[in-house]
């Protein structure tokens, strides 16, 4: 009977033993399956302020509503010259290299020709014949008046007298135009060489001759451009122009030269369309000086029509990771620990480091988001 009791107390033991065995792998397998269900990234407060992390909600930001147009800086038609010669003539000096800074009415070049030394002979000539043809058309106008002499002979002489008069101002002009001093050839003096000045103060961009170079009225010498006032030349697509108006705010970059973004104001809106269906828009820049922009340098330019308000985060709490964009939203802190969930959201816009997204019915009104340092723990 003894023998039988041992036998059922014995194999109950192993029961419970066995029960309890089962209970503690079960809790064991339950445990590690709750731990691999919670995605959450976990941030201690340690790392949270060794990291110098930061939690923010959403807020109503100002976005602009801009047109992407491009064009280059320029300067305004008085501040660009191109230097000709007058007459034709070989360069006989040319002192000067591109990026030469130059004054109003500075020497540039000089230009040899015998026909410099012709007309200076013409003028010498109808100038010693114009005080005797003045003489005699007075002469002749007395007389005449006192019906002394015909009044064909009248005519003649002031007929002479007043081709003589047009030569001499023509030839005078034309001697100014070559900077050669009339004054000095009445007195005699005759020379060769004309010489060509500045017509405007500025710096040489281009210079398309040489010592010993023939040029003619149409070739292209020296070129000119005066830095001191300079502007934006746009070119905006048709289907936008009707948004462009004065005074409205552009903001531009210089890709090839700098990341820093300028500011420009619409001063003028072009009346017809040119090629490529584009319309010019002439802006201001502010602060030019401040700036060291050259001529013809390409822009990136949003003229910005209007403003709206739209919900939005620092940009710095939105991360990408294969071309796609996620925040980290606290979902709960407990025992000084962090609790953030990877959510996906969708990105409309940009500006001055705020970033607007669309799915907005995804987070509550009051949520919070890791606004310095997601990308880190996004990224990885």
């Amino acid at each position: 009977m003894q023998k039988y009791i041992f036998k059922i107390i014995t194999l109950l033991m192993f029961t419970i033993i066995s029960s309890c065995g089962d209970t503690d792998n079960k809790s064991s397998e339950n445990g590690a399956s709750e731990i691999q269900k919670d995605n959450r990234i976990q941030i201690t407060q340690a790392q949270f302020d060794q990291n110098k992390m930061e939690i923010a909600g959403m807020t109503e930001s100002d976005f602009p509503v801009m047109i992407n147009t491009s064009g280059m800086i320029d300067v305004p038609p008085e501040n660009r010259a191109v230097v000709n010669a007058t007459m034709g003539g070989y360069i006989k000096t040319t002192p000067l290299l591109i990026g030469d800074k130059v004054r109003k009415g500075q020497l540039l070049v000089t230009i040899e020709n015998p026909e410099f030394v012709s007309l200076q002979q013409q003028y010498m000539e109808v100038n010693g014949q114009l005080g005797y043809l003045k003489a005699e058309y007075e002469r002749q106008q007395t007389m005449v008046a006192e019906n002394i002499t015909s009044k064909k002979s009248f005519l003649k002489a002031e007929s002479d007298y007043r081709t003589a008069v047009a030569k001499y101002n023509g030839l005078r002009k034309q001697l100014i135009m070559l900077n050669i001093s009339p004054e000095q050839v009445e007195k005699g003096n005759i020379s060769s060489v004309a010489t060509i000045f500045a017509p405007i103060a500025g710096s040489i961009t281009s210079v398309n001759v040489s010592k010993g170079t023939y040029v003619s009225p149409a070739t292209s010498i020296i070129e000119i451009i005066n830095n001191d006032h300079i502007h934006l030349e746009l070119s905006v697509f048709e289907k936008d122009i009707m948004k462009v108006k004065k005074d409205q705010v552009v903001e531009f970059k210089i890709p090839e030269a700098s990341k820093e973004v300028y500011m420009a104001e619409v001063h003028l809106v072009g009346t017809s369309i040119g090629e490529n269906r584009t319309i010019k828009v002439h802006a201001h820049i502010a602060n030019e000086d401040e700036a060291n922009f050259l001529t013809g340098m390409f822009v990136e330019a949003n003229i910005i029509t209007d403003t709206s308000k739209q919900i939005s985060l620092p940009s710095d709490a939105i991360a990408v990771v294969d071309n796609e964009s996620y925040v980290l939203v606290l979902d709960e802190k407990k025992e000084g620990i962090y609790y953030f969930k990877q959510l996906p959201v969708e990105i409309l816009g940009s500006y001055k480091n705020r970033t607007s997204f669309n799915n907005l019915s995804s987070f509550q009104q009051d949520a919070q988001f890791l606004t310095k340092g997601a990308f880190s723990l996004i990224g990885e």
